[in-house]
Formats: structure tokens, C-alpha cells, sequence
């Protein structure tokens, strides 16, 4: 097939590969533009999909919005059975929608109606579901709205939103190249829209760890932040990152220290960090952190 991809983060970027290596035609490659980074913060970084897409010649389009008509007769121009979306950050205007033969596919990264938005993958961690998944959905002009082509469900278990993200896009990349080779044969099913949630975007705030929880939604929350940006506690008024951390007995005032190890005490029984971060340090297992910094038995974190 003749496809658009549109796509911005890593999470779309094995999508891309597998389209590629399933011998269709990417004529164009739609990504969000440049942005300050870098070690200084000051140089433009391309997205890892327009990296890719340089990497394997395909053309690369960064417009910063697709709502005006010279945008979407560009887009027209490329005459595309189909544009495959991953994850690429700009809303769809109907034009866009309406110009490939087979209209926008997306890859979405829940089990729709489940966790519609911008942050399923964290926000399937933080509600303790057991299972996520992958949805191929054909687009329209509500907010992953649309009916169902496809899906493919994976356990959560103990995977953290980076792990459980590497995953899904390799999940998403082969139910995307499955659902191609019979796509005008598929039967689209509508989503129960009465049973939706909405996974709204991660505000910085949420990943301060919140010790008046229980143990079992705090270990969810480091989960759910790890690696960006990263749960985290205040320790003698310094920001201290938790990437790992075990459920473990032990009960007291919520966020005192129960011994030297590390145990914390939380709404209801006790976590104890496995992994951590210093500001301006590198991660750290919690025995190499105590031995440079030894945190008493009873003392309150913030």
C-alpha cells in the first residue's frame, strides 16, 4: 500500500520499520517539528520517528499545525491509500481524515474504550489493571472515538511505563502489518462508548509519591513514572527519584522511615526503594545511595 505515517515518539517509531519492512510504500513521513534539547538544552532535536525516517530515505514533513488549506493539499497531493498514525501529537482535521483511499489508522496504546487520551500506558499502571493492550482503531474526529479493527492484550504485571511501552510498540508494529495485508476485508466494530475512561496527560505534580496511599498504589505510582519523569521524595530538601521499589511489611506514620534500609511507611503497610536518583547524580541501586547517605530510622520525607 501507497501509506502516510504520522508519528513522533519512540513508541511509534518500530511501527514505521515494520511498515517498511513489510515492503509497502512510506511516500512521507509526518512528524512534530525540532525541538530545544540537548545536553545544553539549546541545540533543536529532531523526534526519534524523523530520525528514523532519515535513516531509511523516506521524505520528512514537520508542519505545526494540519489546519490550513496549503497544509492539507500537500497532504492530498501525496494520494495515499492510507495514513498510519502512532502517537504524533497534533489533532487530525477532518480534510485530513477524508484524503487517503482507506482514510487513518491508529495505533493507540489501550484496550479502547479503556484509557483514551494521551497517557494510557501510565494511567493503566496507576488504576492497578491487570492487562493493557493495543488497539488499531480507525480514526475520526473525536478523540479515539472511533470503531475497532484490531487489538492484541498483554499482562501488566510488574512493568514499569518504559518497559510496558518498548513492549506495546513491538505488539503495535506487528498487529498494524497483520491488519494491513486484509484491510478492506475487516469488519470495524464501535467501541461501547458508555464504558470509556479518559487518560489525561501526566501533570509533573502526580509524580510526587504520595505516602498517605497505600503501599500497593505507591509501588504502582513509581512504576507508573518510571524512567520519565521519575517518582520521587524530598529527603532533607533534596528531590530524591524512586525507579524501583518493593512492597514490604511494616506499619507507621506515613512517609517515616522504618529502619535503616530505606523502608517507608505508607498509608497502609510499607514500600522500600529499590532504585533511586540523586539531583545530578546517576541512578543507583538503594545499598550505594545509603552508604553515601544513610538515612536514620523515623525520619520524615517530604
Amino acid at each position: 500500500m501507497r501509506i502516510i505515517f504520522m508519528g513522533t515518539p519512540g513508541f511509534a517509531v518500530p511501527t514505521l520499520k515494520a511498515l517498511v519492512e513489510a515492503a509497502h510504500e512510506v511516500v512521507c513521513v509526518y512528524t512534530q517539528p525540532p525541538r530545544p534539547g540537548g545536553r545544553r538544552g539549546r541545540e533543536l532535536v529532531e523526534t526519534p520517528v524523523h530520525q528514523a525516517a532519515q535513516r531509511l530515505g523516506i521524505e520528512v514533513r514537520t508542519p505545526k499545525s494540519l489546519r490550513n488549506d496549503e497544509a492539507q493539499e500537500e497532504f492530498a497531493a501525496l494520494e495515499a491509500d492510507l495514513a498510519v498514525v502512532a502517537a504524533y501529537g497534533l489533532i487530525l482535521p477532518q480534510p485530513i481524515l477524508d484524503a487517503p483511499k482507506y482514510g487513518c489508522l491508529n495505533v493507540h496504546a489501550s484496550l479502547l474504550p479503556a484509557w483514551r487520551g494521551a497517557a494510557p500506558i501510565q494511567r493503566a499502571i496507576l488504576a492497578g489493571d491487570p492487562v493493557t493492550g493495543i488497539t488499531i482503531m480507525q480514526m475520526e474526529a473525536g478523540l479515539d472515538t472511533g470503531p475497532m479493527i484490531a487489538t492484541a492484550r498483554t499482562p501488566i504485571e510488574d512493568k514499569t511505563a518504559g518497559e510496558l511501552t518498548e513492549e506495546l510498540a513491538e505488539i503495535g508494529a506487528q498487529l498494524m502489518v497483520g491488519t494491513l495485508i486484509d484491510l478492506p476485508a475487516l469488519q470495524a466494530i464501535e467501541q461501547d462508548h458508555a464504558g470509556a475512561s479518559y487518560a489525561k496527560k501526566i501533570d509533573k505534580a502526580e509524580a510526587r509519591i504520595d505516602f498517605s496511599k497505600d503501599a500497593e498504589f505507591v509501588e504502582r505510582q513509581v512504576r507508573a513514572f518510571a524512567p520519565v519523569p521519575g517518582a520521587w521524595f524530598e529527603l532533607g530538601g533534596e528531590r530524591v527519584k524512586v525507579f524501583a521499589a518493593e512492597i514490604v511489611s511494616g506499619e507507621g506514620a506515613p512517609g517515616t522511615t522504618l529502619d535503616d534500609r530505606l523502608t517507608i511507611a505508607c498509608g497502609s503497610g510499607a514500600i522500600r526503594p529499590t532504585r533511586v536518583q540523586r539531583a545530578g547524580k546517576p541512578a543507583m541501586d538503594v545499598a550505594d545511595f545509603l552508604r553515601g547517605s544513610p538515612v536514620a530510622e523515623g525520619t520524615q520525607l517530604g
